[in-house]
């Protein structure tokens, strides 16, 4: 190894993260954020005329988000002060405000506060804000993971212009890789070909959209091998271990991935089904949310189609509790395709929402006096009970017999479909409507009561 070659590796050893020193410095160099980025965009426009406004960053980890600010802070003449919602607190932000105040007021300057990870304040320290950014003392840049709809108050989110900044895709993160690899000032200086073609692609797969990530992975795959090795994909599943996938339990992307795990399921699609549930057991979701999801499912989105469906999921749980991890997780797929490969309907679940809007709409009516119990003697004296047919006394145990409030006896809650055993159940249920409706009854003994 020649002095240079020794003075690169010392500098790859000890200096600046890559991640850090590959940061882009103007807008025009950010990649994959076109749609902000682009000539003649509302943001573009606003850093080149420095009339920058209060704003909020939301993107998935490493979309560019705190580069982002470090452009505006660069681009703008306004002071730019940082500070990390993790880190800082109520004494830190009395402090930029104060300042803020005393370069207004001397010196005609703004302020631009840029807060990262806004969404780890708490709502009363969000809510001290507020007057400052009305007022114009500060101007506020938040960067966040999680929908602002969520983690910010909304008064803050009104009074801020929400930039979404997207994922980066595969092709992006070739682009910074290779930038980063071959930049002889910020980056790492080295040939195109140190890094097979494969081996960047892999880097970049395995990075889910986070550019930081992916230099990180670069930077460590270089600094693994001679400067004279060309790097292959064998190599970098040596240098490095794949990043755990996005996922953030107590955030948006937990719902995002719930959400597509259920409508698999109702879209009675087993193989989505199993890859979305798989997506959440890697990610270390806990089983047991997912269990009592597909209990509510099966009554949801199942019901009387498959009455199984919900002592299958019911079954699950018990049985993973008895089984634990790993040995477990198979039984929250086994119940996953069951409950995908089910007949659908959601008629019990339209059954409930019907009735509850029925006692909504109507109030509490009073329950029909033949229906209702006659333990004493006065209740009795005043019909309670009078004219009650047991059901068990007449053929097939169905009797003619109202049991509604007499204002909306008519009314019907349930529509069994045709699909899986509720079919069964609709012609059973059609034939009773049809013999209470032509009044017959067949009754064991004609004075049954």
């Amino acid at each position: 190894m020649d002095i240079f070659e020794s003075s690169s590796s010392q500098d790859l050893s000890f200096g600046r993260p890559l991640a850090d020193r590959m940061r882009p410095k103007t807008l025009s160099e950010l990649v994959g954020q076109e749609h902000l980025s682009a000539k003649g965009s509302l943001l573009q426009k606003a850093i080149a005329d420095d009339r920058v406004f209060s704003m909020i960053l939301w993107g998935p980890p490493g979309c560019g988000k705190t580069t982002l600010a470090g452009i505006i802070a660069r681009e703008t003449r306004s002071v730019f002060k940082q500070i990390s919602a993790v880190l800082s607190g109520v004494k830190d932000i009395r402090e930029i405000i104060d300042q803020a105040k005393e370069r207004r007021t001397l010196y005609q300057q703004r302020t631009i506060l840029f807060v990262d990870e806004i969404h780890r304040f708490n709502k009363a320290q969000q809510d001290a804000f507020l007057h400052h950014v009305e007022k114009g003392l500060i101007t506020l840049v938040g960067a966040t993971t999680q929908n602002p709809s969520f983690e910010i108050i909304p008064a803050l989110v009104s009074r801020c212009r929400v930039f979404t900044l997207k994922s980066l895709e595969k092709k992006h993160i070739v682009t910074i890789l290779k930038r980063a690899l071959t930049d002889p000032e910020n980056g790492l200086g080295l040939p195109e070909d140190k890094l097979s073609d494969p081996a960047l692609e892999h880097i970049a797969q395995v990075s889910d959209g986070d550019a930081r990530i992916a230099l990180t992975n670069l930077e460590t795959a270089v600094l693994h091998f001679p400067l004279d090795h060309v790097i292959d994909v064998n190599d970098i599943e040596t240098a490095i271990e794949k990043k755990s996938l996005l996922y953030d339990k107590a955030g948006e992307e937990h719902y995002n991935l719930i959400s597509a795990f259920i409508k698999s399921m109702r879209g009675s699609d087993p193989d989505a089904s199993v890859y979305w549930l798989e997506r959440m057991l890697m990610a270390g979701d806990d089983p047991y949310y997912m269990l009592r999801r597909m209990i509510r499912f099966a009554t949801e989105d199942i019901g009387m189609a498959d009455p199984g469906a919900l002592t299958m999921a019911l079954n699950a749980g018990e049985s993973f509790r008895i089984l634990g991890r790993p040995e477990g997780d198979d039984v929250l797929f086994q119940a996953a395709i069951y409950l995908a490969t089910a007949p659908k309907s959601n008629a019990v679940y339209m059954a409930h929402k019907a009735a509850k809007k029925a006692v909504e709409d109507s109030g509490y009516l009073p329950v029909p006096l033949h229906i209702r119990n006659a333990p004493t003697r006065l209740m009795k004296s005043l019909d309670y009970g009078k004219g009650y047919k047991y059901a068990h006394d007449f053929k097939g145990a169905f009797v003619s017999q109202s049991y509604l409030p007499e204002t909306i006896k008519e009314q019907r809650f349930y529509y069994p479909n045709d699909r899986g055993y509720e079919k069964t159940v609709k012609l059973r249920l059609d034939a009773w409507i049809q013999a209470k409706n032509s009044g017959k009854i067949s009754a064991s003994s004609d004075e049954a009561e």
